[in-house]
């Protein structure tokens, strides 16, 4: 561990730096202002790529860098506190990336004695990492090359150790797929905005860690009461204790349906006639298997499902949304085979679908060329329409081999709309597909998702929890007044939990005083909740200038025209557009930036940026 002052726990305070085009590694200090000041995995991560990489760099050139970043909490121990961050620039996008993801690899990579694994460079052949507590040796990975998530991860395990946590990429990330994500454990995504595709531009295929190496802990007896405390919260909150527990995330398909904003027929409605089809207790009936927890979880609502041809993990409530609302489709088990095809070949399921519902309009409004007409013919048959389930999985498949129409759909909908004129009929923000809730219905997150760093995501501040399920307190889903305050606190927080490693459900039960008590005990810095919350700010507003420094501007803290001009057709939120002018200055205003979307010489100042 390195000489640490302040810090006492929870860090290593090392980074290994594998120069992919030299075929070297070596061992790095992190400086511990920089560990304290931008805490770990999402942040951390963001703090080197904004440091080291040059403006302008292409995301898939050997310039632009790859990092896994580990957490604090990793190995606590701490309920859901096995999540790991991955950090670059975006193939899709254009902007800051940083994806999260569960399982174990996580607690693994922490337990080979490094905070962060950074790669740059370009391998000559194929190649994987291994790690071993603390050695670490790039190994050729020829024969995995070719190979889908799943029996890489099965030669990967039985090359090095059957225990270890491997994350790796499939055909997609191998072909440049700008969808394509990264796997670990066969079924966890790191997936949005394309960072598959990085690592396969570096011709890197996996990373494979086994650790034995403890991180120590600044008070054992405090972090033990702090975990007790988080498991009573957990325990007890309707979401964390019944509901995921028993449903999964699918639990959401019919309470989202119900308001009138799950995004149907490529976000031409926003009610779903037959959503039993698609339903929680459908999937349960039919599909599910056993619940699969991730590492240190407490909640569960990972599952293992099973069709009469196949098995694997999910689909979660967003890929049922996006292979089968967005659609059109009803059939459910066609979903649940798009969605394997995505896990097994390295896909995002959320853009897949968007495109592939982006397709089938541009298709029923006649507007896709003869050429593309003719490859979609030719595979299915038939036209492409809304509600083809033949369709969904047969394309996904395409995708993730960037063959075929799917080699089209693997540039996403933004590149897929503009190709044939018609960029209105994508629904993204800033390149980034769209998730599943209508903005027309759910104001908050209408703001939310267009300002988010990396694009149209939900996961960066989930304000479907106070605006359909009421938690942590209800507020009116169509009022705009209030929402920049929820949003940028939201905001602030996320990133503050995605740094230290939690998963976002823990945000149901805890509060920022849990997180700050826990942090404190594990790595000894003092810092109340508020504090901790301030540091959020720090790696929100960090991320704001790495895409600034891109190009990007107020112009592109927007919603696709559809959201702001046309009206749900029916359901509880028909007649609704979203308002977002009013809401974006008032954000602006609390985040201290200027009218144009810069923050201020004094909010950097404040945050230690300037």
């Amino acid at each position: 561990m390195a000489d640490f002052t302040e810090i006492k726990g929870g860090y290593h305070g090392r980074l290994l730096r594998v120069n992919l085009s030299a075929g070297s590694v070596k061992k790095e200090e992190i400086p511990e202002a920089v560990l304290r000041d931008f805490l770990g995995g999402r942040g951390l991560g963001s703090k080197y790529l904004y440091d080291e990489l040059k403006p302008g760099t292409d995301p898939l050139s050997p310039e632009n860098n790859l990092y896994f970043a580990a957490n604090p909490l990793n190995g606590t121990g701490a309920a859901t506190s096995c999540r790991y961050n991955l950090v670059t620039k975006s193939p899709l996008t254009g902007t800051i990336l940083s994806c999260s993801a569960g399982g174990h690899f996580g607690i693994d990579l922490k337990a080979c004695g490094y905070d962060m694994v950074a790669f740059e460079g370009r391998a000559s052949k194929p190649c994987y990492l291994y790690l071993n507590s603390e050695k670490a040796e790039l190994r050729d990975a020829s024969d995995l090359w070719g190979l889908d998530t799943h029996q890489s991860t099965e030669k990967l395990l039985a090359a090095t150790d059957p225990k270890a946590g491997a994350a790796c990429i499939g055909p997609a990330g191998e072909r440049g797929v700008l969808l394509a994500s990264i796997m670990n454990e066969k079924d966890h995504a790191a997936g949005r905005g394309g960072p598959g595709a990085v690592m396969g531009s570096k011709n890197l295929k996996a990373v494979v860690a086994s650790g034995s190496l403890k991180t120590p802990w600044r008070d054992e007896e405090a972090v033990a009461a702090a975990k007790k405390q988080w498991m009573t919260f957990l325990a007890e909150a309707p979401l964390t204790k019944d509901a995921l527990k028993e449903w999964g995330t699918p639990v959401l398909v019919k309470v989202i349906n119900s308001y009138g904003a799950w995004p149907t027929r490529n976000f031409q409605q926003g009610y779903f006639t037959d959503d039993d089809s698609l339903s929680a207790q459908t999937f349960k009936e039919r599909f599910f298997v056993k619940r699969e927890p991730c590492a240190a979880c407490a909640i569960g609502c990972s599952r293992l499902t099973r069709t009469s041809r196949r098995q694997g993990k999910g689909p979660e409530y967003e890929t049922i949304w996006a292979f089968g609302a967005l659609c059109g489709v009803r059939d459910l088990e066609a979903v649940v085979h798009a969605n394997y095809n995505c896990n097994e070949l390295g896909l995002d399921t959320i853009s897949a679908g968007n495109t592939i519902a982006c397709a089938m309009e541009l298709s029923e409004r006649g507007l896709l060329d003869s050429g593309s007409r003719e490859m979609i013919r030719k595979a299915l048959g038939r036209d492409l329409r809304f509600g083809d389930p033949e369709a969904i999985v047969l394309l996904t498949e395409q995708t993730g081999k960037a063959e075929g129409f799917g080699k089209i759909l693997g540039m996403g909908c933004r590149r897929l709309a503009e190709r044939y004129g018609h960029p209105e009929l994508a629904m993204h923000v800033k390149g980034l597909e769209l998730p599943a809730y209508d903005p027309r219905g759910f104001a908050g997150m209408g703001l939310a998702m267009a300002t988010t760093n990396r694009g149209g995501c939900h996961v960066r501040s989930f304000l479907i929890g106070c605006e359909a399920i009421a938690t942590p307190v209800p507020v009116s889903r169509f009022t705009t007044g209030g929402k920049a305050g929820i949003t940028k606190l939201y905001q602030d927080l996320t990133a503050v939990i995605d740094s230290i490693g939690a998963c976002l459900f823990s945000f149901f039960a805890l509060s920022p005083d849990h997180y700050a008590t826990m942090l404190q005990a594990v790595t000894g810095i003092r810092r109340d909740s508020n504090e901790l919350v301030r540091a959020g700010e720090r790696i929100w507003n960090l991320e704001r200038l790495f895409n600034i420094r891109e190009g990007f501007t107020r112009a592109d803290d927007t919603m696709p025209k559809r959201m702001l001009e046309e009206p749900l057709p029916d359901g509880h939120s028909k007649g609704r557009t979203v308002d977002l002018g009013p809401m974006l200055d008032e954000y602006y205003h609390l985040r201290g930036w200027a009218k144009e979307g810069v923050p201020s010489g004094a909010k950097l100042e404040e945050l230690g940026l300037a």
